[in-house]
């Protein structure tokens, strides 16, 4: 592929070159004492971005293996675990409940639409043997926030434990994880933090740490207990230079000021919304204040093959979006504007958007400023 491309889609993102060069520093060995206090540092500098006081460990792995290690230390064979699905990475946690032998109680949304409260109400009271009430915070393949918050509060008054996907939003949304009572959180490198793939987060918390202590686990790798024990933070082998790029990462953060990090991903947000509605296009989501602050989904026009509209932006424009997944495929598109993505990266985008859906056919008014560009 040619290195002369803009990447917006929701995730892996453009990395900043400030933490390229941070990785590219000599191995340091995994287990020395510089190392060490280097990683245990970025543990403590997550529960900044996690909001809390929980504790928080580094895994190597995508965010999956965050997302895998939340069930595999609380399920066992037949436990009871209610999953609130409305998207692609809500049906991931199902699936990974059913492959440590769960039994599912599925709570089933159409794509796009938002998650009830109070249906996970009534599902708690239809059957108090729940164990766990898995969600996705920020659905990445529909561009819809789910309410955390609000479900938080009722799972809270429950004995079952709240495990969220705080994957595509955790740096680029208010996460509060101990004010909205989740109970293990799991994120990872690729999105609004920062990072390449390869680095995933997981915060728990002390009712979480009572059921992983009486719960026989099946999982080797991502035991947390091992890691709660382990004087390093971590068991195994750490990823020395994505540690490396993690503190380079949060400096940038920190440097910006983490509330206007976030300011930053919603007026990203807004002005991809905006755009794409000036050009007569339709959101996905099925009420805009659920839209998400860190990708945007988009209907693609009738009459518009959505995956002929992806790959013209690609070939003729340079720029990496995404489509729809499953049964979306070819209906929608998914535009990531999360990290250090600024107005210059959406304006492109978004222009060249406007251009390649006019040359297939779309009825769109370019402005006068694009019109001699069009027809390069």
């Amino acid at each position: 592929m040619n290195e002369d491309f803009l990447l917006m889609i929701p995730g892996p993102i453009p990395v900043h070159p400030r933490v390229f060069r941070a990785m590219s520093m000599k191995i340091m060995p995994h287990r020395g004492d510089e190392f060490n206090k280097l990683f245990m540092e970025q543990s403590e500098r997550m529960k900044k971005i996690f909001k809390t006081k929980n504790d928080v460990f580094i895994i190597a792995g995508s965010g999956t293996a965050a997302m895998d290690a939340a069930i595999a230390n609380i399920v066992q064979p037949g436990d009871k675990v209610l999953c609130i699905t409305s998207g692609k990475f809500g049906e991931r946690f199902r699936d990974i409940v059913k492959a440590y032998k769960g039994a599912v109680i599925e709570l089933k949304y159409d794509w796009g639409m938002p998650i009830k409260a109070e249906d996970v109400k009534k599902a708690l009271e239809k059957d108090p043997a729940i164990k766990a009430v898995t969600m996705v915070h920020n659905e990445t393949s529909t561009g819809v926030r789910n309410p955390v918050a609000d479900i938080g509060k009722i799972v809270k008054g429950t004995k079952a434990l709240l495990v969220v996907d705080t994957i595509s939003s955790l740096g680029g949304d208010n996460i509060e994880v101990d004010n909205w009572g989740v109970d293990l959180c799991a994120s990872g490198s690729q999105k609004c933090i920062g990072l390449p793939p390869g680095m995933s987060f997981i915060s728990v918390s002390q009712k979480a740490w009572d059921v992983i202590e009486k719960t026989d686990g099946t999982c080797y790798y991502l035991n947390l207990k091992k890691y709660k024990n382990n004087k390093y933070k971590a068991p195994y082998t750490q990823p020395v230079s994505m540690a490396y790029g993690l503190k380079e990462a949060l400096d940038i953060i920190d440097e910006c000021g983490f509330e206007n990090w976030i300011k930053k991903h919603e007026k990203m947000a807004k002005a991809t919304r905006e755009a794409a509605k000036s050009i007569g296009l339709s959101l996905f989501p099925h009420d805009e204040k659920t839209c998400s602050n860190t990708v945007t989904s988009i209907k693609v026009p009738e009459g518009i093959d959505g995956q002929e509209l992806v790959k013209v932006m690609r070939e003729k424009h340079g720029i990496i979006i995404a489509g729809g997944q499953d049964h979306l495929k070819g209906k929608i598109i998914r535009i990531g504007h999360m990290g250090s993505v600024t107005e210059k990266e959406i304006i492109v985008t978004m222009a060249c958007l406007q251009m390649s859906l006019k040359d297939l056919g779309y009825n769109t008014e370019l402005p006068s400023i694009l019109t001699p560009i069009w027809k390069i």
